[in-house]
């Protein structure tokens, strides 16, 4: 077992290794650096649904939805973070380019919160599927080609984030009835 959990760990390095060189552009990992940012501990969605709530009355309840997606999402991956316990990368094939604040890598909270938050956002008819999908697939690779996530930690955000939306909106609703 633990011979295929080395290979499995080789390959994702090998794969993130593969990200960072192929990123082309310099100003791609900038760009990840914002997404980053903005995502880090849900932050940029929690003011996403905020200034929704505050500006368009007529939908407050699924743009608050969204931030209280995006929060649910956040402290659930925080709770496997501490179960499972995985460090980050820590080769030298891959170059880390941004802080973090925790060592722990396992699921992306920034895959989470983001996916939560897109689910919700969609689900409410505040941001077209196929804009909220990118949005995801952005957040998702940027962790990569940042360094800081494996690529399972981050398949693994966005299912758990996905749940986490898709449930919270159901609440919500169901709370509102």
């Amino acid at each position: 077992m633990r011979d295929q959990v080395a290979r499995l760990q080789d390959a994702e390095l090998e794969l993130m290794r593969a990200v960072q060189d192929r990123a082309g552009h310099p100003v791609l990992p900038a760009v990840a650096r914002g997404l980053s940012h903005a995502g880090e501990h849900a932050l940029g969605w929690i003011a996403l649904g905020a200034a929704g709530a505050l500006v368009d009355r007529r939908r407050r309840a699924d743009w608050a939805g969204v931030a209280v997606a995006a929060v649910g999402a956040h402290a659930a991956a925080v709770v496997v973070k501490r179960v499972v316990r995985r460090r980050r990368p820590a080769d030298e094939r891959v170059r880390v380019l941004v802080g973090t604040p925790s060592a722990l890598s396992f699921p992306s909270a920034h895959a989470t919160s983001t996916t939560a938050a897109m689910v919700a956002a969609a689900a409410g008819g505040l941001v077209p599927a196929p804009v909220a999908g990118a949005v995801v697939g952005a957040m998702a690779a940027s962790r990569v080609l940042l360094g800081v996530h494996y690529p399972t930690d981050v398949v693994a955000g966005t299912a758990i984030g996905a749940v986490s939306g898709a449930v919270t909106r159901r609440l919500l609703r169901a709370v509102a009835r």
